[in-house]
């Protein structure tokens, strides 16, 4: 095994009375403590499930907060992600790293093994909190962060969920960080999406929203074909010296052609347009959508070809191949995951040959 390549080991000790606690109620977000050592140094944490739906599965994913020391790694909490429906493992990391590749914003991530009180618990994938470590890690400035928690995050003034106008303006986000003004500017920015007339929309909309940026998102969630993406699955960033928000991509395993349940999902379930209100009004303006245009083709033509993602699907694969055999949930399935580079791969060339067939569309 080539030292370089071997991902860290994550020693994780929860006391019997706190993993009782744990398992007692897994929708409880109340965390309970614990001890992790990492490269041999060992942090006080508090440990909690993190997700919704996958919170059921039989591999836990979990949200370690830094106790003592109250920062490791300049990042007050990480995401460990168990992956568990993605017979590749590689979907979520392929995911986020791509987004960064086309030049948005996105999560660091990184795959470690994990061992639960001394019994292997596999394969997860840490994955950066985006929060305001996250900014300063990146020197970016200060500004407030908002969760797309569920499908009211839709940039409507309808709810996704109840089908009815929506009670509040924040309803489907969850404040990260920031004050009661940048709720006021989330509130704003809802509004504006959906009252500013059409004649106006082009010159209006780029006070609150930048507009290049999230269309190198969208383009980021068509290529991936993340279905959830348009409605879920994302932060709002504003950035505090431009006021403009910006969008950053978060879970993203049911891509590359499996849904959230790891069916195959064919290349063109999701439509080269997308969906949700703010994309739809975006992709109304002839300039927007040349832009738009012209950021597929150039992704098309630099990052999303098999040329290009094929020796970073194999880097990955073989990262985390050795650890295959040593963890409990995929180790019966490794016929499976050793298929899955080549089926992403097989996806990458249908989605880029649908895309390509649909680009008259946006003339």
């Amino acid at each position: 095994m080539n030292a370089d390549k071997e991902i860290p080991i994550y020693q994780l000790f929860i006391p019997p009375v706190n993993l009782m606690e744990l398992r007692r109620d897994i929708w409880c977000n109340d965390p309970v403590c614990a001890k992790l050592t990492i490269n041999r140094k060992k942090l006080d944490i508090d440990i909690v499930y993190r997700g919704s739906h996958i919170r059921d599965f039989r591999k836990k994913s979990y949200n370690v907060i830094f106790y003592k020391p109250n920062t490791y790694r300049n990042a007050k909490e990480v995401h460990l992600n168990a992956e568990y429906k993605d017979k590749s493992l590689l979907r979520n990391k392929l995911s986020l790293d791509f987004f960064a590749d086309i030049g948005t914003l996105s999560p660091r991530s990184q795959f470690v093994f994990l061992n639960l009180n001394g019994k292997d618990e596999g394969i997860y994938l840490e994955l950066e909190s985006v929060d305001e470590h996250y900014l300063k890690n990146r020197n970016l400035p200060k500004g407030s962060i908002f969760y797309a928690v569920d499908g009211d995050a839709n940039f409507s003034l309808m709810s996704d969920l109840d089908k009815g106008i929506k009670q509040s303006l924040e309803l489907g986000y969850q404040k990260k960080c920031g004050t009661a003004q940048d709720e006021l500017y989330l509130q704003e920015l809802i509004i504006n999406i959906n009252t500013i007339p059409r004649v106006d929309f082009e010159k209006e909309i780029v006070k609150y929203v930048d507009v290049e940026k999230y269309l190198r998102w969208l383009a980021g969630v068509i290529f991936t074909q993340n279905f959830d993406g348009f409605v879920h699955n994302y932060a709002l960033y504003r950035n505090g010296d431009t006021g403009l928000f910006e969008i950053i991509p978060w879970d993203y395993d049911a891509t590359w052609g499996r849904d959230v349940n790891g069916k195959v999902m064919e290349e063109d379930y999701v439509g080269i347009k997308g969906f949700n209100t703010l994309t739809a009004r975006i992709l109304d303006i002839d300039t927007f959508r040349r832009i738009y245009q012209r950021l597929l083709k150039e992704i098309m033509n630099n990052q999303f070809n098999v040329r290009y993602m094929e020796p970073i699907i194999q880097d990955m694969y073989n990262q985390i191949r050795p650890y295959v055999p040593q963890d409990p949930y995929i180790r019966d399935n490794i016929e499976i995951f050793d298929k899955e580079p080549d089926f992403i791969l097989n996806f990458i060339e249908s989605r880029a040959n649908y895309i390509n067939s649909q680009l008259h569309t946006l003339d």
